[in-house]
């Protein structure tokens, strides 16, 4: 029979896919003999019974019963027993960390008689007794009951007014107690649970079901956690920060998660429990301050944080309990952080000898090295600062001041950038969070949830501004010096500083965007940065180019350290004034006014091709002729049609400029006269485009131009266009690969008969990805793409990352088919996907040449096909 129970005692933290992160880690730190409550883990193959079918696997009851007796007999105490309770949280653990997004419960085991045993184990200390009791059920109540959390904490506001939580005394408390019973009984119909078993038996379903809580749904989508994994849940003996001033409770890291300096960074309470921490109710005081409180205990945990990085070889995130005076550890991880900290900390940590190069290139992410490209504030522009926070997330965010996630919401779907501004943030406000340009808070730390959450998503966060008096039923915050904020007005906050500005303050580039432009490396951050581009660059397999269509864009992609140029689009070359060409070109009646049109636009292409040449300098150039659907050259036949019934002054052109729309008005213009096909129902405009880039070829030394032929679906279109381009190109002296765009299903299943005639296949993924699923990116991703998306049909849009399943299929055909035909065929990859990490990966597994992306992208797709270089290789030697 299948095991769903592990002691602390028997896992490991190579057991994360079955005891959750924080199981396998509990029991790493036991197995280290670190002093860690005893406990034991419910596996998540028993959370998929459960979500799967309802109900609890067989045996799970008598396993949990057994640990049970076992965890009572090494306490010398029983669960809830009354005059001497053992009391146990019970608390979720994914394999990947979730933080605030699925549900704990604390102090199970308590009722109205075991209180009394927990208060003679105090020493007669009734406050915390009945302090622990009220938190049971506050817990109890929002986790397991669903009852809006709200109802308990405005019980608590209007009990304690002014005053700290701590200021509560033993009778107030326990009217507090009989206050919340009252809620319940009010909210459920039935009274607060009593027998302790119980209590432990629904907070472990409550657990289970905060898998597919909407918060847990939304994180996991957003960092592209799959669905399936399910929760561990962890039952462990109680340990008390809430004892008293000689007891607390806190969170540290073994270095600073926003920039990775080592030090001592984290937050402490005095006589509180691990909730009070991390939901930023109450302002903490740092970590160092702990040495003057307790130093035994301070010593002991920074030996511990010492073990725990050098056994983990990479920061940690942990969660202690001081309880009078004795130290506990209740959790550690690998701990979340800045993208700056990733960098920092993954050289730092092979400057120590910890890690190798190879691990830390592929301990950092494309998506990181994005985000510390995006724009800071300008240090010399003048700036209205009217706060200062924590700096608990790096960047500069501008944007409207908001008081709710609802509203934060609606403004970002309107276009807004906004600022979520929260006394504290909870994890309801996630959605919220997502759709913010940054967030701002009044209270809590650089643990609390708003911190550690916006550090995941690469989101700008200032934490505990305290100086600000926020007011969210009133929708405004005033800051010293009276000045008052409403809703609607802008701000500015930095996250690096934790500073916070009234209005908008100018951005720059980044650091790393000018080292990119060719600064040399000045600080730490750059530095690392630097080191880890090398590496990368030195392992992969996959080359980098660009799309750009200027030479300004082709001179940039270079610095930013692209091989060439994967996708020069012609199109963009014949807007604005040249337009007027275009429509002369398709008005043409006879082949003299055709030849003028295509002789007019020569010249002026050939100009365009050589300051793209020059600006490569030798690198390879791969030009696709005119693609973009007709219509977007012509007039809207609606407007033309109004103009021409309405105006006095119609000429003939315009006529005939409607006969010729008419003429060619498409239903769905993606699908109709594009592409190759233009090329060959317009004669001589493919030849115009060839003979303008064999010329500008022949002026340029070095000049390495690659022809590409788009939305090829037969050989024989392929084949009609080569030929007159290969005689172009003989006659001008030049030399150039042929090849076509796979962007057509039929092209990818036909790619071995479509190799004989290419040269090169550049896979056009956007027109793809559009034909294989059978719908408009520009049609459907506002409709109902987001609806697909709370289904679980998408993980993620598969124009953001390759559909691997489906296009991934139709190109490892046309790579397969392609390189059997013609072994040395050039492949590459010239769609948006080209940029997006995971369709990087997938393209060095299916053994592309080369990716293609915008200019900003193309150091993300850099690191990208570094760490997939040596993923390869690392799972090779395993």
């Amino acid at each position: 029979m299948a095991k769903y129970v592990y002691d602390f005692t028997e896992g490991n933290r190579n057991l994360k896919d079955l005891l959750g992160g924080k199981g396998a880690n509990l029991a790493e730190m036991t197995n280290l003999g670190l002093p860690v409550p005893p406990g034991f883990t419910i596996t998540t193959e028993a959370c998929r019974h459960y979500l799967a079918e309802g109900a609890v696997p067989d045996g799970l009851d008598q396993e949990v019963a057994e640990h049970l007796a076992a965890l009572e007999a090494q306490m010398g105490r029983k669960l809830g027993q009354a005059d001497d309770p053992l009391l146990v949280s019970v608390r979720s653990g994914a394999k990947f960390s979730m933080p605030g997004m699925m549900e704990t419960v604390l102090n199970i085991g308590l009722n109205d008689e075991s209180v009394h045993g927990l208060a003679k184990q105090a020493g007669g200390n009734e406050r915390f007794a009945w302090d622990s009791y009220r938190r049971l059920i506050q817990m109890f109540g929002k986790t397991v009951l669903d009852i809006d959390g709200d109802l308990f904490e405005h019980a608590l506001d209007a009990l304690k007014g002014r005053r700290q939580d701590t200021d509560l005394d033993a009778g107030e408390l326990q009217q507090l107690v009989k206050t919340y019973k009252g809620i319940v009984r009010e909210q459920t119909g039935q009274d607060f649970p009593t027998d302790p078993r119980e209590q432990m038996r629904l907070a472990v379903m409550a657990v289970f079901d905060s898998w597919n809580a909407p918060r847990a749904i939304l994180y996991r989508r957003q960092e592209r956690i799959p669905a399936d994994l399910g929760t561990a849940v962890n039952i462990m003996a109680m340990v008390f920060g809430n004892y008293g001033d000689d007891s607390g409770t806190g969170v540290a890291f073994t270095r600073d998660p926003g920039s990775g300096r080592q030090g001592i960074y984290g937050d402490y309470l005095q006589n509180a429990q691990g909730e009070d921490v991390v939901a930023g109710i109450r302002n903490t005081i740092p970590l160092e301050e702990l040495e003057r409180i307790d130093k035994h205990s301070y010593d002991e945990l920074l030996r511990i944080m010492e073990t725990l990085e050098n056994h983990y070889r990479d920061l940690c995130d942990i969660e202690f309990t001081i309880e009078r005076g004795k130290l506990w550890m209740l959790q550690t991880r690998v701990g979340k952080r800045t993208a700056a900290a990733a960098f920092c900390i993954a050289t730092q940590l092979v400057d120590q000898g910890l890690i190798t190069m190879d691990e830390a290139v592929t301990r950092v992410t494309g998506d990181q090295l994005a985000q510390l490209m995006f724009p800071r504030f300008d240090d010399g522009a003048d700036k209205k600062k009217i706060a200062k926070g924590m700096n608990a997330s790096p960047g500069a965010a501008v944007g409207k001041a908001v008081f709710s996630s609802a509203r934060a919401i609606e403004l970002a779907e309107q276009g807004e950038d906004v600022i979520l501004v929260r006394r504290e943030t909870n994890p309801d406000d996630l959605a919220g969070m997502i759709a913010a340009r940054g967030i701002l808070t009044s209270r809590g730390g650089k643990t609390s949830h708003a911190a550690v959450v916006a550090r995941g998503m690469g989101k700008t966060c200032v934490c505990g501004a305290e100086e600000l008096e926020v007011n969210t039923a009133e929708k405004r915050f005033v800051a010293p010096g009276d000045v008052e904020v409403r809703e609607g007005d802008v701000i500015s906050i930095d996250g690096t500083t934790g500073e916070v500005f009234l209005g908008e303050v100018p951005v720059v580039d980044s650091a790393v965007v000018e080292y990119f432009e060719g600064a040399e490396p000045a600080d730490e951050l750059v530095k690392a940065v630097d080191r880890i581009m090398r590496h990368a660059d030195a392992a992969r397999r996959l080359g980098v180019r660009a799309n750009a269509d200027n030479p300004e864009d082709a001179a940039r992609s270079r610095r930013f350290g692209a091989q060439g140029i994967g996708l020069c689009r012609t199109e963009h070359m014949f807007l604005g004034e040249r337009r007027q060409l275009v429509e002369d070109l398709v008005l043409a009646s006879t082949d003299e006014e055709r030849q003028t049109a295509l002789d007019a636009l020569e010249p002026l292409q050939k100009s365009d091709f050589i300051g793209i040449f020059q600006a490569m300098d030798g690198a390879p150039v791969t030009i696709r002729l005119i693609d973009p659907p007709l219509h977007e050259f012509l007039p809207d036949i609606v407007d033309l049609s109004v103009k021409i019934a309405t105006s006095q002054d119609v000429t003939e052109k315009d006529r005939r400029l409607l006969a010729a729309v008419k003429r060619l008005h498409e239903q769905n213009p993606m699908l109709g006269l594009r592409g190759v096909r233009l090329g060959l129902v317009i004669p001589g405009l493919f030849a115009m485009q060839v003979r303008a880039i064999a010329q500008a070829a022949a002026e340029v030394p070095g000049a390495h131009p690659e022809i590409m032929i788009p939305l090829v679906a037969s050989v024989q279109e392929l084949e009609a266009v080569r030929e007159e381009a290969v005689k172009i190109l003989a006659e001008a002296g030049v030399e150039a690969l042929i090849g076509t765009m796979i962007e057509v299903p039929r092209a990818a299943l036909t790619a071995g008969q479509i190799a004989e005639a290419a040269e090169f296949f550049s896979f056009g993924t956007n027109d793809l990805t559009q034909m294989a699923w059978g719908f408009s990116r520009d049609d459907v991703e506002a409709s109902f793409f987001s609806r697909y998306l709370d289904l679980g049909i998408f993980g993620v849009s598969p124009f953001e990352t390759l559909d691997r399943e489906g296009v991934g299929r139709l190109v490892e055909i046309a790579v397969k088919e392609g390189r059997a035909a013609r072994p040395d065929l050039h492949l590459g990859i010239c769609g948006e996907h080209g940029g997006d990490p995971d369709s990087v990966h997938f393209c060095h597994e299916v053994g592309l040449d080369y990716v293609s992306c915008s200019p900003f992208r193309i150091p993300v797709a850099r690191l990208e096909a570094g760490r997939a270089a040596l993923s390869e290789s690392e799972s090779d030697t395993r």
